[in-house]
């Protein structure tokens, strides 16, 4: 890579990729936000992109006005960070947007023919049929930037034939309520979740590490990722965070891929696939790391995980409905309006509530994503 537009870069994926585009001397030539002026102008001057973009309005005004002494285009809203997503000078896009945002900048980018490191697991999970015949058709690529997904990535990378697989195995760290109940669970507060055993990262993905829906996501995104049934894509829980997802092959054979808990490796690999580029990373202490252990995820006390599963299974528009009554349950509890128990409730609600469709449209998508936010709301006094 020598150029990318970076979708998200005020977030934790953001500021990482940022760290590696200035250790690897990638030119980054768009930066997007949602609302962070401050942190934004201090990566515009400092990266010197050709555009920035926020979500918002007023903030994007702001910026404009902070940054009127560079020669840079400063754009807003999702037209914006589609226009950062198709810049003709960039070769690669970074997903980092969180959410539903993701999906229209992706596609477009894809549409261009780029490769898109996908941090934005959203995107796959819910339109994942559409994101990834755009890029067949129109010659663009997807490199996961999650760190299970790049190690599954680099254990299939000796594969010649996706038939030797026999399935693949995502490892989870547990989060911070591990061995809990459901019971124990349910009036946990946003610090609690927040306390993440292993891996500093956003707050809606620490959350959703705790329910286990992260994991559930990820399990509808390799699916896409990877052209496999949900019955040939396992979890299990590895506390340690060291071995980051392995493949079983039909002849027994496990390949694994193991590192440090830090997200800037799977980002430095998806910029510099099919290459590897050297780093002062502190590498991985064989000799001092604790004994790994593996142990089957606890579905009832967990209950998001299973209706992640159940649908990856069900196709259509399900995961469209379970991610959007999802991150419309989350940020409740983010803002301390529900407790942590009402998260699963809310989702499986809307499941029930929002007719489903097959082989949906983008617009199709879109409305059931909407429709499950509406349901969750609506469900609050």
């Amino acid at each position: 890579m020598s150029a990318i537009s970076l979708l998200g870069s005020t977030g934790s994926i953001g500021r990482q990729t940022l760290e590696v585009c200035a250790a690897l001397g990638i030119k980054v030539n768009a930066l997007t936000a949602h609302h962070s002026v401050d942190l934004l102008e201090r990566q515009v001057r400092q990266f010197r992109p050709r555009l920035a973009v926020l979500y918002e309005m007023e903030p994007a005004l702001e910026l404009a006005r902070r940054l009127r002494d560079l020669d840079i285009k400063v754009a807003y809203g999702l037209e914006g960070v589609i226009e950062a997503a198709s810049l003709p000078e960039s070769d690669a896009v970074v997903a980092a947007v969180v959410g539903m945002a993701g999906l229209q900048p992706t596609l477009a980018a894809l549409r261009q023919g780029k490769r898109v490191a996908l941090a934005n697991k959203e995107t796959l999970v819910c339109a994942g049929a559409l994101v990834t015949e755009a890029a067949r058709k129109y010659g663009g690529s997807i490199i996961p930037v999650d760190s299970e997904h790049s190690a599954i990535f680099q254990c299939l990378q000796g594969c010649r034939d996706p038939g030797e697989v026999r399935r693949l195995l995502l490892t989870c760290s547990g989060g911070p309520f591990f061995g809990l109940s459901r019971e124990e669970t349910a009036a946990k507060t946003r610090a609690d979740a927040l306390r993440h055993p292993n891996w500093t990262m956003g707050e809606k993905i620490t959350v959703d590490c705790a329910t286990l829906m992260n994991k559930g996501l990820e399990v509808i995104e390799a699916m896409h990722l990877f052209q496999l049934p949900a019955e040939q894509v396992d979890v299990v829980i590895h506390r340690q965070s060291i071995v980051h997802s392995m493949v079983e092959f039909q002849d027994g054979a496990v390949l694994a891929q193991l590192g440090t808990p830090d997200m800037r490796l799977p980002i430095r690999y998806a910029l510099t696939w099919p290459n590897r580029a050297a780093s002062q990373l502190p590498g991985l202490d064989l000799l001092s790391c604790p004994p790994l252990t593996f142990q089957r995820p606890d579905l009832e006390a967990f209950p998001c995980l299973k209706m992640a599963v159940d649908c990856a299974r069900a196709g259509g528009t399900a995961c469209a409905v379970l991610n959007g009554a999802n991150e419309a349950a989350v940020g409740l509890f983010l803002r301390e309006e529900i407790a942590f128990g009402r998260i699963p409730e809310l989702v499986e609600a809307a499941l029930n509530a929002v007719p489903q469709r097959s082989s949906p449209r983008l617009e199709d998508i879109l409305e059931a994503d909407q429709k499950a936010r509406e349901c969750v709301m609506e469900a609050i006094p």
